[in-house]
């Protein structure tokens, strides 16, 4: 009787941790979702030089490959460079997105983050000259849907420069 009162327990305990996993993916899946809509807006807000910034976290954090740049950027920073940005070029993305599920870093479980490489095309409206820059990037929403903390990787710095 204690076999069969053990297997009924332990085949319970299973299936609620199985059906506990199983929501929780559904929900990061619903987030990540959520998250990439989010992430095709602001690419477009970005490409026409209309970001809207009310997406983001107020306690953003930045981290990217800027020479010369400090270790992390604030939201008001990021709104400075961007307006310096589109006042001297112009952009262009160069395929549809394709966002990537992003996971937790201490679990490996998916966790609405959306990860995704593109090429963007920046010319510089003066004088013409065109770069296609490689990205590599990643964003990390709230439980809002807000951008928390966005990182990027790509030779930015040198593009930029073999535009003057």
């Amino acid at each position: 009787m204690k076999k069969i009162l053990y297997s009924i327990f332990l085949s319970f305990f299973l299936f609620s941790c199985n059906s506990g996993t199983q929501s929780n993916k559904a929900t990061s899946t619903e987030a990540f979702e959520k998250n990439s809509k989010t992430m095709q807006t602001l690419l477009d807000g970005y490409a026409n030089e209309s970001v809207d910034y009310s997406h983001f976290s107020e306690d953003v954090v930045f981290k990217g490959t800027l020479l010369g740049a400090p270790d992390s950027l604030k939201l008001d920073q990021i709104k400075g460079m961007h307006k310096q940005f589109f006042e001297k070029y112009d952009v262009k993305h160069m395929a549809p997105f394709n966002f990537l599920q992003g996971v937790n870093p201490d679990t490996g479980e998916s966790d609405g983050s959306v990860r995704f490489y593109y090429d963007m095309q920046v010319t510089n409206s003066s004088n013409g000259k065109s770069v296609v820059i490689p990205i590599y990037e990643s964003f990390d929403f709230d439980d809002q849907g807000k951008a928390v903390y966005v990182q990027w990787y790509c030779d930015w710095t040198a593009s930029m420069s073999s535009l003057d």
